[in-house]
């Protein structure tokens, strides 16, 4: 993948057609490979948080990238031993060799201010126990453009610099050392200073001289370097730096790493992170070229046929009530107090923010976010339509907001924007616009409900 595939403007023309119709995944075949080599790429992996799931497909995905990049090292995924035996089979399937590791006990797992995502983080170290040469070591949120294979040659500890006084430890170089491993070990037994109490604080730590270090740049004999170095920020580019100009703009040093260093809940594998994150369509892309989306595409297609029916349903039974509707009279019922003037209001709010709400939480997670957004966009329609007619509500200002979500789609995906100022201006003039349609869309409902006064019976047949 080159860096003109991240600026293209066909995502834009994809959007329509794909929130229209579920397209058919492809599934990537890649033969799996047993290497042998001095160094490795590796990553970890634990349980114990709820996005665990998500963080197994994101390794896969960027081990099997490495892959197709025609990386000349050993793949290893550094496992804790409750990580479920068939994640392990599969990933051993791919060509990964995993190492299954005790968990390290957390030291700062009680100081103020510690995120307990960040528990089993430490696990990281083990990277210094393994049998190679050089390893890079890496975080699932990585997206390769490019071999980097010459990180090999840099010294004993090499990271990048993406925050001006702080090291970015989802990608750095180090040499394998059992004496550096027990020294560290020493040191979170002795409480070495920790800012977040993870991996990136305790290196950050342990390392403390590394922005007083040259820049490392690849000897051009292939020999490798001793010492610590700085990393070239293209070998650990923030995404928020391609949000601000739309496209790369990092002169340093060779454009090959991708991070997302962003809140767990807005990584680019997540199909609701896109279009926020424009990026995350080229993740997906990596992942439809690698291990492809078959674990979801059954489940899509039972929801995709559910919503369907439901919708079909909706309007077979709605033009049945039109046919009979002058056959019945709805009367006040003998009991008008204000509870029973407020339940059916409250019902109607609860059932339309369930219709929102509800797809939302069904759609698979790692799905493709063109996929994702059109089967939210479906079910939230068929369950509208749903609600509409069990409540005889009026159909615009019930379907304002899923028109004004598709519209903030379409204006976030938008491909010609100049930068990401014009964008982000861009949505905040369709929200001001959006909101006066959206408050006549609540008062609407309102006061439609307020009129009609649904009833629980039928008490008068004409």
């Amino acid at each position: 993948m080159d860096r003109e595939s991240l600026q293209t403007p066909r995502f834009f023309l994809f959007l329509c057609f794909f929130l229209l119709i579920c397209p058919l995944a492809v599934h990537g075949a890649l033969a799996p490979t047993k290497r042998s080599s001095k160094n490795a790429y590796a990553t970890m992996m634990y349980m114990g948080t709820p996005r665990d799931y998500e963080f197994y497909v994101a390794i896969r995905v960027m081990l099997r990238s490495l892959i197709r990049l025609t990386v000349d090292a050993d793949l290893v995924v550094i496992a804790s031993k409750d990580v479920p035996p068939q994640w392990i089979r599969t990933l051993q399937a791919d060509g990964v060799i995993v190492k299954p590791v005790d968990n390290i006990e957390n030291p700062y797992r009680n100081q103020p201010g510690f995120n307990k995502r960040f528990t089993l983080t430490l696990n990281k170290l083990y990277a210094w126990t393994l049998e190679y040469d050089r390893i890079v070591m890496l975080d699932a949120d990585n997206l390769f453009l490019r071999n980097a294979d010459e990180l090999f040659q840099c010294g004993q500890f090499c990271a990048a610099f993406i925050n001006p006084c702080i090291f970015h430890t989802g990608l750095f170089v180090l040499q394998p050392s059992v004496d550096v491993f027990h020294d560290m070990m020493h040191e979170l037994k002795t409480l070495r200073r920790n800012r977040d109490g993870a991996d990136q604080g305790f290196l950050v730590s342990y390392f403390n001289d590394l922005l007083d270090s040259p820049m490392f740049y690849p000897p051009a004999n292939g020999s490798k370097l001793n010492g610590i170095y700085r990393l070239p920020l293209g070998y650990q580019m923030d995404a928020s730096y391609f949000y601000l100009k739309l496209k790369w703009h990092v002169p340093c040093g060779p454009n090959s790493v991708v991070t997302f260093p962003s809140a767990s809940w807005m990584k680019p594998w997540y199909w609701w992170s896109w279009p926020v994150l424009p990026l995350g369509l080229s993740w997906h892309e990596q992942r439809r070229q690698t291990i492809g989306y078959g674990a979801e595409i059954p489940l899509v297609l039972a929801e995709s046929l559910f919503y369907l029916v439901t919708l079909a349903l909706s309007m077979i039974a709605s033009k049945g009530s039109q046919t009979t509707s002058s056959k019945f009279c709805l009367l006040k019922s003998e009991q008008g107090s204000s509870f029973y003037s407020i339940v059916p209001k409250l019902l109607v709010l609860f059932s339309m923010v369930g219709s929102y709400l509800l797809p939302f939480l069904l759609v698979p997670r790692t799905i493709n976010p063109l996929i994702g957004w059109g089967l939210y966009l479906l079910g939230s329609m068929s369950i509208g339509v749903l609600i509409i007619n069990a409540f005889q509500l009026p159909v615009l200002p019930v379907f304002t907001p899923w028109l004004g979500i598709f519209g903030v789609l379409l204006v976030m995906a938008f491909p010609l924007y100049t930068n990401g100022i014009v964008r982000a201006l861009s949505v905040a003039a369709y929200a001001a616009l959006a909101a006066p349609f959206a408050w006549w869309a609540l008062g609407r409902t309102m006061s439609t409900l307020s009129r009609s006064e649904p009833q629980f019976q039928i008490t008068k047949i004409c």
